[in-house]
């Protein structure tokens, strides 16, 4: 693997989502798209994995940033990013089951575990990251 893809924070929230401009949303969609380029492109079983887990980190931030019901209290303890998903986009909910069931495999590939995915999980998920964030484009891409 060349380098770690993202960081810890990728999956917590930490901070509340509020209501997101036309044009921060078209930026943080063009950087989801472009994390499943680069997935799509790394040769790297493990590389394409990572890629593809923070595509699909980047499209459920999207979701939340566009759901303003969220907020967590001052000096409450992070949260992992899918349950938040479920909790204020139950639409997404099994979006979210699929990717958080994939956290550990990520965190096995990051601490440089290698044959901890296979290139076909690495492929399935690049492909799941593809269609979660066509279907968060079709409703949020178009609405502001």
């Amino acid at each position: 693997m060349s380098q770690p893809i993202g960081d810890a924070s990728d999956h917590t929230a930490t901070s509340a989502p509020g209501s997101t401009s036309g044009s921060q949303r078209r930026i943080d969609l063009q950087r989801a798209r472009s994390a499943v380029v680069e997935a799509e492109l790394a040769l790297d079983v493990g590389d394409r994995f990572l890629a593809a887990h923070l595509a699909a980190l980047r499209v459920a931030a999207i979701v939340l940033s566009c759901t303003a019901r969220h907020s967590r209290p001052v000096g409450s303890r992070p949260v992992n990013v899918w349950q938040v998903l479920s909790s204020v986009a139950p639409e997404y909910g099994e979006w979210a089951a699929y990717f958080a069931a994939t956290q550990h495999k990520r965190d096995a590939v990051r601490a440089g575990v290698r044959g901890a995915v296979t290139a076909r999980e690495a492929d399935d998920l690049v492909r799941d990251a593809q269609l979660f964030l066509a279907l968060v484009e079709d409703r949020w891409g178009r609405h502001g």
